[in-house]
């Protein structure tokens, strides 16, 4: 099914977001505490500026090559800004909901077929009673999950405004962050943990990554995605790129830091792709802003078969920048 940005983000629509947003960056950001981190991923603090964008820096780390957010401003401001900003309210109750119905079709029904494929895959046998869906946020992959396997789902959603929207669709809500979720808050029996374009979000991965570990009984799987830093989008387009929003997406990792920074943590890895669908289509739209003349001369020179193609190797080549990741407690 061909995919484009257009469909899942309206440019008028995300560009009035993006405004809210830069707006709401200075309200909760612009005197806020920050500090500095070493690589989210490897802990190297060799990293180097990559590029700023409004009041926040990126740093690129030269061991892993994973990008992130450094100085990094408090906890607080984060939570504040998530729990009911404007431009968090826009998204829930604007934004999204034009994009709805492009979204559960072209995004959504897929994604719910590609976990249901995961579970069966690496479940071994084992059936999982309960999908725990980590910011799961409009609750729509819970209502196509729920459509084609027999399993319950829980839905970990700390915004006011999408925690009732869940709410009315009949979802089980925990109106939390997952980082202050208890093990015993969720039931027994067999999980799979999921989260969607959230781990770009977090403030502190390893503790994320250390909460759902602590909350997973053995055998539980966590499926996620995320965004690439090592995407050919980012690296093209740098500070043009539009995935690189403070404050919403501070870490980039890549398929191999983002194993690594797993493992690390307790999980076994036991896949990490980058299934995306929309590289060629982003770098076609944002062709002014690409410097390198070989990438630019491709994109007029390739037909839409061959573009096709292009996306294909790029996708099974570990450098799109959307990211997937399926892991287990052994």
């Amino acid at each position: 099914m061909k995919v484009t940005e257009e469909e899942i983000r309206p440019e008028k629509v995300f560009n009035e977001y993006l405004e809210l947003t830069a707006i709401d960056t200075v309200t909760f950001f612009s005197n806020a505490d920050s500090f500095e981190i070493s690589c989210p991923s490897c802990g190297s603090s060799d990293s180097k500026v990559w590029v700023k964008k409004s009041l926040f820096t990126y740093k690129s780390c030269p061991s892993c090559y994973t990008i992130y957010v450094s100085p990094r401003p408090v906890i607080e401001s984060f939570n504040a800004y998530y729990t009911d900003s404007p431009s968090t309210k826009f998204w829930a109750t604007t934004f999204y909901k034009i994009t709805e119905a492009a979204r559960r079709e072209k995004l959504w029904k897929p994604k719910a077929e590609m976990i249901k494929q995961r579970i069966l895959k690496f479940g071994e046998g084992v059936p999982v009673e309960y999908i725990i869906d980590i910011g799961g946020g409009y609750g729509v992959f819970d209502e196509e999950i729920k459509a084609i396997m027999d399993i319950k789902a829980i839905v970990i959603e700390p915004s006011v405004h999408l925690a009732q929207i869940c709410r009315d669709k009949g979802l089980e809500v925990l109106e939390k962050f997952m980082e202050e979720i208890l093990a015993d808050e969720l039931p027994a029996g067999r999980k799979c943990y999921v989260s969607f374009e959230l781990f770009e979000h977090l403030h502190d991965p390893a503790r994320f990554l250390q909460t759902v570990f602590n909350c997973m009984n053995k055998g539980d799987m966590f499926i996620f995605t995320t965004l690439s830093g090592m995407g050919v989008d980012i690296q093209l387009l740098g500070e043009h790129a539009k995935a690189l929003s403070p404050p919403h997406h501070l870490n980039f990792l890549n398929p191999k830091s983002v194993t690594a920074i797993l493992e690390k943590n307790g999980f076994e890895v036991l896949e990490a792709i980058t299934p995306g669908k929309l590289d060629v289509d982003i770098l076609k739209k944002n062709k002014e802003y690409i410097n390198d003349i070989f990438w630019k001369n491709v994109l007029d020179y390739l037909n839409e078969s061959e573009l096709s193609g292009l996306q294909d190797f790029i996708a099974s080549s570990g450098l799109s920048s959307h990211m997937m990741i399926s892991c287990i407690k052994p």
